[in-house]
């Protein structure tokens, strides 16, 4: 197939999707069955025309970049493009959404059969898709931000979709608003690009970015452009959404935490590599709060008892790594990561979703056990994921981490370096706590488990083989060609260190170790750990009380402003319209006595107007005669 061609079809990947979701909405709605084949038709589509596109960008020459655009708004200080970018970075994300998506989808026919909504569920998961694929072939920043704003309201009405559960309505809430913020400086980043270089597109603005000296510029667009990032990709202090939501359906939790919203963010940040990179403080920035975000969150998730919510602050972790990544200036790395993460991330939580669907909604680790002996399959896919996120040797982790790792100590990032280390060190202990408690403990709560059916568990071992394999497109073996299909802006990618992935994977596995003395053999107890560092367990597992200190924050301040807003608008403001208002009408009430119809009532009038007149004239003779 041509280079021509692919272009001539690639807008079709993310219309299929959206065509999925519309007929469904207007046509199908009735027939949930019909519905769900059809949106998985459509993504099945976008999944070959990706892998057609990939395969050409792929074979093609190391710089190809194919684009083509349309004027759709075109005024005076103002021109806004419609378009499609294809590249590498592209073809790697379009592969990775629509096999993400299109097992999630097809996973869905288990977890979700019988729910009432099925078809709202199958064309808001199409609307999602969809959003995502336009998001990653946008050629411009104007484009990107329409379905940006999509994708937000995707996870809104997904995370939401149980909507009679008050914690959904919530989580969805949450999510939303939280967003908002985030997308309020991303939007003030855009504007600010289209004000100093009079275009949003993405090649023109790398080719006028790399010429401009205003530093305090520069620093300023893309501080606010990474706002867009910290909410996408929950970056603190923008996280707390991303753990409430849980709430949704745990098919939407895996696409929403591999391969769609979260992934936006770090996208972004390799997109506009050539606008952040320009700017040492702002990669700097990016760095330490991606560094941060990742410890924080591992923290967490080492006492957490919720399956989701563990899987969630991984999540929030593993995003950090990425971050700091991008940070640190090894772009490639840190998209290798989001690949080989959206595969056994999307594996661990759909894994997740098949226990609660075995157990019959129940998401507490402690009430689990043994589930081993009954659900086979999806514990050794469990286990695969687990360890593939862990990063060990040779699952897909290993080498995307060892990317991250290798990046920050061979740039002179000692001290990220160690931090992502004990990241590291704490992902294998709090994975392999989970396992070892719900899948091979001693507790008898999943005697009454089963194995989830077929259509659940293909998904889980096609995810199992690609958390499998997915890293060696990045070894010596495969000629280190992942590092052409990056291809991002001032990318540097290192050659192995075989003591790094030797220290690495020792760290991982004394984690894993740690985890099972203490909770599969028992030889240390977590109980007693539990009560002698009680104080540093609750503030663990009550997060930091982050979501606290904003419930305050929104009560004294959000709520404390209201009121005072409230109170000046019915007594000033209302006042002020009222009083004029009563004197207006008091004024005519007493003006009215002097219309009553009598002749002789307008003579006095008359006549007193006249003596008026009279002593004002002769008060002014008088005062021209002195």
């Amino acid at each position: 197939m041509s280079l021509q061609s692919v272009l001539s079809h690639t807008w079709l990947i993310p219309f299929l999707p959206f065509l999925a979701f519309a007929l469904i909405g207007l046509l199908f709605h009735r027939w949930p069955k019909f519905s769900a084949l059809l949106s998985i038709l459509a993504i099945a589509g976008s999944f070959v025309l990706s892998v057609m596109a990939a395969f050409i960008v792929f074979t093609g020459p190391n710089d190809a970049v194919f684009e083509v655009a349309a004027r759709w708004l075109d005024m005076p200080g103002l021109r806004v493009d419609m378009g499609l970018l294809v590249d590498p970075l592209t073809a790697v994300m379009l592969v990775v959404v629509t096999t993400v998506a299109l097992l999630v989808q097809i996973y869905s026919l288990g977890y979700m059969h019988g729910d009432p909504g099925l078809a709202s569920y199958y064309s808001f998961q199409s609307l999602f898709a969809g959003s995502m694929l336009g998001l990653v072939i946008s050629n411009n920043f104007g484009q990107m931000f329409v379905f940006w704003e999509l994708v937000g309201i995707c996870s809104y009405l997904l995370i939401g979709f149980w909507f009679g559960r008050d914690s959904a309505k919530e989580a969805a809430k949450k999510a939303f608003i939280t967003n908002r913020v985030g997308d309020f400086g991303f939007l003030l980043g855009i504007l600010f690009l289209q004000i100093v270089f009079g275009t949003l597109n993405f090649n023109e603005l790398a080719g006028q970015v790399a010429g401009y000296s205003n530093a305090a510029v520069l620093i300023t667009i893309s501080v606010l452009l990474f706002f867009g990032p910290m909410g996408k990709s929950a970056q603190f202090p923008l996280h707390v959404w991303l753990p409430d939501a849980m709430e949704g359906p745990t098919p939407v939790s895996a696409l929403i935490h591999a391969a769609t919203m979260v992934a936006a963010g770090v996208y972004l940040l390799a997109r506009a590599s050539f606008i952040f990179s320009s700017s040492a403080e702002t990669m700097t920035l990016i760095a330490v709060v991606g560094g941060f975000t990742a410890l924080f969150a591992a923290s967490i998730a080492l006492v957490q008892n919720d399956i989701k919510r563990i899987l969630a602050y991984s999540t929030l972790s593993q995003l950090g790594y990425m971050v700091m990544a991008m940070g640190i200036g090894a772009m490639t790395a840190g998209m290798f990561h989001l690949m080989t993460h959206a595969f056994f991330k999307s594996l661990l939580f759909l894994g997740a979703g098949s226990v609660i669907h075995a157990m019959a909604d129940e998401q507490n680790i402690w009430k689990m056990g043994n589930l081993n002996k009954k659900m086979p399959a999806t514990t050794w896919t469990f286990v695969i994921g687990a360890l593939a996120l862990a990063g060990i040797p040779p699952l897909s982790g290993f080498w995307s981490k060892d990317e991250i790792l290798l990046g920050a100590f061979a740039g002179g990032h000692t001290g990220l370096y160690i931090l992502g280390s004990l990241v590291a060190f704490m992902t294998a202990f709090y994975m392999f706590r989970l396992i070892f408690v719900a899948f091979f403990g001693s507790n008898h709560g999943g005697e009454k488990a089963h194995e989830s059916p077929a259509v659940m568990t293909v998904p889980l071992v096609i995810l199992a083989i690609l958390a499998v394999v997915a890293g060696f497109v990045n070894t010596p073996l495969m000629g280190n060609i992942f590092g052409h299909y990056i291809s991002a802006p001032n990318a540097v990618h290192h050659e192995p260190s075989m003591s790094i992935m030797i220290i690495s994977s020792l760290i991982a596995l004394a984690g894993i170790c740690l985890a099972w003395l203490i909770y599969q053999k028992q030889v240390i107890s977590h109980e007693a750990l539990k009560e002698r560092f009680s104080a540093i367990y609750q503030v663990l597992y009550n997060k930091f009380y982050i979501d606290e200190f904003y419930a305050l924050l929104i009560k004294y301040c959000v709520d404390g402003t209201a009121k005072v807003l409230e109170w000046f608008d019915l007594k000033v403001v209302n006042g002020a319209v009222n009083g004029l208002a009563y004197l207006t009408g008091r004024s005519g009430y007493g003006l009215k006595y002097t219309e009553n119809g009598q002749v002789q009532t307008y003579a006095v009038y008359m006549y007193a107007g006249i003596v008026v007149l009279l002593i004002s004239a002769l008060c002014a003779v008088f005062t021209v005669l002195a």
